[in-house]
């Protein structure tokens, strides 16, 4: 093993103690030995005290409750002492090559702003649970693969943002397009950064050879619970009047209006429908804030091009969405 002075693996840990040791573990026997941070949002379980104790060469930064996702993951950026970050989540195990491999496909190309991983089930690891994310003009972010058989994603290829839960990113970019927004909390912070990045003219791209066994909603507890249905309504309409300019939201608005009530209906049929409504008025509330207002993108001439390229990739990606 060799160490790496070029990257950091930042793991933000909430009451994590099912999945910590096994994931720290991994990256401690991969073929590359980086710095390790990781971020404890206040938990009560005793997973602080296990990276305390058996991993002494991890940094761990505690806060005294739950900031969230973006908060955690902002520190241990900012702690971080590299020139490249990876973000991984704790129900994680990866395999030895995932950093070398995350480093070298970032290091090709000085335009590319983070790289997502290969993340399969880890339950039934010829599964993908995420190869990158994909958003759409109906307001939709989706991850790229999910449920599908893992072969059938083994090549590289530009993507829309990068997963959060297994991803490279070039730290520098953060002082041109801003931190995670902690506005956010958890869900969609990751859409939203790697748009901020697009807007820029930076790539997002899927390393396919780097691979991330995954658990998933360790810390919501289901794929569709009463705290990230609420969350992730609220933060989709904070995402679309975050990101796009007036305009193209007016020009969006058939599909996304469209998309909104496709999402009601589903959640409605779940129990879930008033949770959902209320996600979506407080985005409302939220983009009317001042606290909303203050990290609107402000629309820039000369990046016209990045926007238009940015709208057919939104109608590529509903025809993909809708197409299954």
């Amino acid at each position: 093993m060799k160490t790496s002075a070029d990257v950091t693996v930042v793991i933000p840990n909430y009451n994590g103690i099912k999945y910590i040791d096994n994931c720290l573990k991994s990256i401690c026997i991969g073929d590359m030995m980086p710095e390790i941070i990781v971020v404890d949002n206040g938990s009560s379980d005793g997973s602080a005290q296990i990276v305390e104790k058996n991993y002494p060469m991890c940094r761990l930064v505690r806060f005294e409750k739950n900031q969230g996702f973006c908060r955690a993951v902002n520190e241990g950026i900012r702690l971080a002492g590299t020139k490249y970050v990876i973000l991984l989540n704790n129900d994680t195990v990866v395999d030895k090559k995932l950093v070398s491999r995350l480093l070298k496909t970032i290091q090709n190309n000085e335009r590319v702003f983070s790289v997502s991983a290969k993340m399969l089930s880890m339950q039934n690891p010829d599964i993908i649970d995420d190869a990158g994310d994909l958003y759409c003009a109906l307001g939709w972010a989706f991850a790229l693969g999910k449920g599908k058989e893992s072969w059938n994603y083994s090549v590289p290829r530009e993507i829309f943002a990068a997963c959060g839960g297994a991803a490279i990113y070039r730290k520098d970019i953060f002082s041109v397009i801003g931190d995670f927004d902690e506005n956010h909390f958890a869900y969609l912070e990751d859409i939203d950064i790697g748009y901020r990045a697009k807007i820029s003219g930076f790539a997002n791209c899927y390393e396919p050879g780097a691979i991330v066994y995954h658990a998933g909603s360790a810390v919501s507890g289901s794929r569709y619970n009463e705290f990230k249905v609420k969350l992730s309504s609220r933060n989709s309409i904070y995402l679309i009047y975050k990101n796009m300019p007036a305009v193209q939201i007016l020009f969006n608005l058939p599909f996304l209006m469209a998309g909104i009530f496709i999402k009601a209906l589903f959640f409605a049929r779940k129990g879930m429908g008033k949770t959902y409504w209320k996600g979506i008025w407080e985005g409302i509330r939220l983009c009317r804030s001042e606290e909303g207002k203050r990290h609107k993108v402000p629309f820039r001439p000369e990046c016209l091009g990045n926007y238009m390229r940015i709208q057919l990739e939104l109608w590529v990606n509903m025809i993909r969405r809708i197409a299954g």
